[in-house]
């Protein structure tokens, strides 16, 4: 009996096609690149049952070094992407970075769990992205991906908020992928700079194909 019952929500997550992760990589900024944040979504699916397809993070990188800026909006597939419950968050890019369906109900984790959100301890609703509200990187000098997520003391990430909360002093709380800047004693990009804002390194998974 237990074996039928645990069934239904195994066949859920492989159909997942979008999550938080549960845990970040635990060095702060410092993700290993596009590389290695997109391995730590693809390990977390495997996990959870959904290692069959190609999973990527939601991340941006800024122009550096001769190398061109990668926009998050591009390295998601086209949707439509749905959580481990099987609630569709968006049916395409532009619904996405538009009326999209992301709020604290609805942004779990690839185990179908909530994330903590504004009000609850510890709070982990920041979530990196290093972009802004269209999902393109951010141009100009300034840090917002912690050196192209290389950084785990100086420098500054873009942060969105997961359930789409937060105090009302800050305009852009709802944002869920451009709610304000890491910032910290440590220099913005470490992991206790990550939580002293209500965060944990989270990032959001995409399944591309």
């Amino acid at each position: 009996m237990l074996a039928t019952t645990a069934q239904p929500a195994r066949a859920q997550t492989a159909d997942m096609s979008f999550f938080v992760t549960s845990a970040g990589i635990g060095n702060g900024g410092n993700l290993g690149g596009l590389a290695g944040a997109d391995n730590h979504c693809q390990t977390l699916a495997q996990a959870a049952g959904a290692g069959a397809k190609t999973w990527h993070a939601y991340l941006s990188t800024q122009a550096a070094d001769g190398k061109p800026a990668v926009n998050a909006r591009d390295r998601i597939g086209s949707g439509p992407w749905q959580n481990a419950k099987g609630v569709v968050i968006a049916k395409d890019v532009a619904t996405l970075h538009g009326t999209n369906g992301i709020n604290k109900e609805t942004a779990l984790t690839e185990k179908g769990e909530v994330v903590n959100g504004y009000g609850d301890k510890p709070n982990r609703h920041d979530v990196l992205t290093g972009s802004q509200p269209d999902g393109t990187a951010f141009a100009g000098a300034e840090d917002r991906t912690c050196k192209n997520w290389t950084s785990s003391m100086q420098g500054a990430a873009m942060l969105g908020h997961s359930d789409t909360n937060g105090p009302a002093t800050n305009p852009t709380a709802k944002s869920w992928n451009t709610a304000h800047p890491s910032r910290g004693p440590d220099g913005g990009c470490s992991q206790n700079d990550l939580k002293s804002t209500g965060g944990d390194g989270l990032l959001y998974c995409f399944a591309v194909k």
